[in-house]
């Protein structure tokens, strides 16, 4: 049974006090769940819950944000735009602003300074409705039964009772879930909780879903699935912010990016872009044979390499030629099964941008 000492607040004014003993410590979890996109099987693109946006190009637009805790600035003058229909990347090391970002965006923290526009909008408990989310923390009542949870959050986001079954149903189905809808949260793993957490990020239907870490925990096959619903999401007109570690999701996915550290906006722009103008300055090379990468110890050619096994990324210094690499593996006697001269990998470009001051 839930108590008091939780306070969910919702549009109209209203509001639900409710507790839970070891739920009160993510309390921000639960505080903005939501959720978008067409019930398993439906065609065409469906509205979104109580949208009433005006007419603009961008989902999101930051600018010139700060927000202090005391005498630490975790985020400074920080601006970003998002577009509408995108799949958005806010990248960053551990401790450079990100969360404090997002919850901004979900008024669930107020800026210090600046201001945030969510679809056209000023930020209000209407823009709260506009927004799912999914926190990188467990956020959800233990105790309860899955199916009871998901109805009730979705409640909170104003989808009447019945329709709340239905689509938490569709869901539960679809992500292969049905069989446990009557067990506790407690009684879940680790992945079937993620993708609890994430079905009732959805569940209500808004134009923009935040996303930290959506992928922890899931195994490769609960991965694909997710991700192939985040696709659909973009594909019907959904705005996706994703926070992660995981570059090659982010690499595969998103449209464009934003990379903060220390609070601060050092990398921003459409994602092919960025590695575009790089240049293509990174050989791949897979081989076999009686090495152990050892024809890359050419310091006049290569800047770094990032070895995994049988596969090589070396950075090319400025003027280098590849084709002196390819030389020299095939002299060492390795067999070369791929040798391709590509642009940096997202996970490169985020360690020197941080590593080397934002150089």
């Amino acid at each position: 049974m839930l108590q008091s000492g939780f306070c969910f607040t919702t549009t109209a004014g209203r509001a639900q006090r409710a507790s839970c003993c070891d739920f009160c410590r993510v309390r921000d979890a639960a505080v903005r769940w939501s959720g978008s996109l067409l019930p398993p099987g439906a065609g065409g693109a469906p509205p979104h819950d109580g949208e009433r946006m005006t007419a603009t190009t961008d989902a999101v637009v930051v600018e010139g944000i700060t927000k202090r805790y005391n005498s630490l600035t975790a985020v400074s003058d920080l601006s970003l735009r998002i577009r509408r229909g995108a799949i958005f990347g806010l990248l960053g090391p551990n401790g450079a602003g990100k969360t404090s970002t997002l919850r901004m965006i979900m008024r669930i923290l107020i800026p210090d300074q600046g201001s945030i526009r969510i679809l056209g909008q000023p930020l209000s408990d209407h823009t709260q409705d506009l927004i799912g989310y999914l926190p990188e923390e467990r956020g959800l009542y233990p105790r309860m039964q899955v199916r009871k949870v998901l109805v009730f959050l979705a409640a909170l986001k104003g989808v009447p009772e019945a329709e709340a079954h239905r689509r938490a149903g569709e869901w539960l189905e679809r992500l292969g879930l049905a069989s446990w809808s009557q067990k506790k949260i407690l009684d879940l793993s680790k992945g079937m909780q993620q993708k609890v957490q994430f079905i009732a990020a959805i569940l209500h239907r808004p134009p923009l879903v935040i996303l930290d870490e959506p992928f922890a925990g899931l195994d490769p096959l609960n991965t694909s699935a997710i991700k192939d619903v985040m696709l659909e999401l973009r594909d019907q007109g959904s705005t996706i912010i994703l926070s992660t570690h995981r570059m090659e999701q982010v690499e595969m996915m998103c449209d464009s990016i934003c990379l903060i550290d220390r609070g601060r906006n050092i990398l921003n722009g459409e994602l092919q872009a960025i590695k575009k103008s790089y240049g293509k300055n990174t050989v791949r090379i897979e081989y076999s044979g009686p090495t152990d990468g050892d024809f890359l110890n050419l310091p006049a050619l290569v800047e770094s390499v990032n070895r995994f096994g049988a596969r090589v990324e070396a950075k090319l210094r400025p003027g280098a030629d590849a084709q002196e690499i390819l030389k020299a593996a095939v002299q060492s006697g390795v067999r070369i099964s791929l040798f391709e001269l590509i642009e940096p990998p997202l996970n490169d470009i985020f360690i020197e941008k941080v590593s080397n001051g934002h150089a």
